[in-house]
């Protein structure tokens, strides 16, 4: 699916660049080398990322 149509950016690009690059949506668009054009992506971008990184921080639930 995706998240920018404006840069063509897929929400598995967003999230591969997300576990790799700090900031905010402005800052993971810029180390995939876009910057945002009209911004209607940037919050539902910014929720992604935020989600993206909760989940590779969180530990992994092992059964005992």
């Amino acid at each position: 699916m995706y998240i920018c149509i404006c840069n063509a950016i897929k929400e598995c690009d967003l999230r591969k660049a997300a576990r790799l690059c700090p900031g905010d949506a402005e800052g993971v668009y810029g180390a995939l080398g876009k910057k945002p054009n009209c911004g209607h992506c940037l919050e539902e971008a910014d929720d992604l990322i935020a989600e993206e990184r909760s989940s590779v921080l969180a530990p992994a639930d092992i059964a005992a």
